[in-house]
């Protein structure tokens, strides 16, 4: 059974909670994905807040001197790295000496393909299953690195923590497997699913590359509108942290469906539709087996 999610949203937003015992590893993450994997991995033996709130933007994220404060009093930072972050380098300047530790080392990157990110890895890499191991992994040794007396705890948290994530997506990923070859397009607002489109066997087109670059330019969308009518795509996504109107136009424009929003960057409040990491992987990736299981329905 998944860690209980409720104490790392109330640190996330500030609301009253436990306080931490004080030998606990007080550790923090960037964005709110990172925050509940490291949760997961730590268990009761450290605590994890996240900079950023549920449903934030993370790119170009601007921290808060309360950011500062609360970083500063941390034990650990751990941050996703890859040039996702495009305010980390800054924020850890201002905190003095904090240790930090990257989790994207040791994955299998892609290239962004095309603007002023080219050849640059794409940062999105939490989304891959092979590169989520990774994740865990990483968020594993750094705690056991800072805590080496909770280390058989964070090794077993991490273990069982793996085993569900592949329970979630492989069901998903065999689903999408049966769908033709020629019809796994996945189409997106912000090239943020490289990784999942390579572990479901898709191809992929999107609008822009990394929301720090241009969004939503007419140029952008009439290629995608080309791409769309070109390949007989039948349904279009956007992610859930920004304009969807762009998405929505090449839908209407081409006559495709609209699939709805997929969940990358930010997870949501408790109430919401991925309150964790893994629902944030279940949801996406049932949303786009059945926008496109829905084109045999048409």
């Amino acid at each position: 059974m998944r860690l209980p999610y409720a104490p790392f949203l109330a640190l996330t937003l500030g609301l009253a909670a436990t306080p931490a015992l004080a030998d606990r590893l007080k550790v923090v993450t960037t964005f709110t994905v990172l925050a509940d994997m490291a949760q997961n991995v730590a268990g009761d033996a450290a605590d994890v807040v996240s900079i950023t709130k549920p449903g934030a933007e993370i790119h170009g994220y601007e921290p808060t001197p309360r950011d500062i404060v609360r970083a500063a009093k941390s034990d650990l930072i751990l941050y996703n790295g890859l040039g996702l972050e495009l305010w980390f380098d800054q924020f850890i300047a201002n905190l003095g000496v904090i240790p930090s530790e990257t989790l994207s080392t040791g994955i299998d990157e892609i290239p962004v393909a095309q603007g002023a990110y080219e050849g640059k890895p794409n940062p999105h890499a939490w989304m891959g299953l092979a590169n989520a191991q990774i994740y865990v992994d990483n968020i594993a040794a750094a705690l056991a690195k800072h805590d080496p007396a909770n280390a058989a705890t964070y090794t077993a948290n991490a273990a069982a923590y793996k085993q569900q994530l592949i329970a979630t997506i492989e069901p998903l990923r065999a689903r999408v497997a049966q769908i033709r070859e020629d019809q796994r397009w996945l189409v997106t607002c912000e090239g943020a699913f490289s990784y999942l489109a390579r572990d479901f066997a898709m191809q992929e087109l999107y609008l822009w590359p990394m929301n720090a670059d241009q969004t939503g330019t007419p140029q952008q969308v009439r290629g995608v509108i080309d791409g769309v009518r070109d390949h007989d795509i039948p349904v279009v996504f956007c992610e859930s942290t920004v304009n969807t109107a762009p998405a929505e136009q090449v839908a209407r424009e081409t006559g495709v469906r609209f699939g709805g929003v997929l969940y990358v960057d930010s997870l949501s409040g408790p109430d919401g539709p991925v309150p964790s990491y893994l629902d944030l992987l279940r949801v996406t990736a049932q949303t786009i087996a059945d926008g496109l299981d829905a084109k045999g329905s048409n």
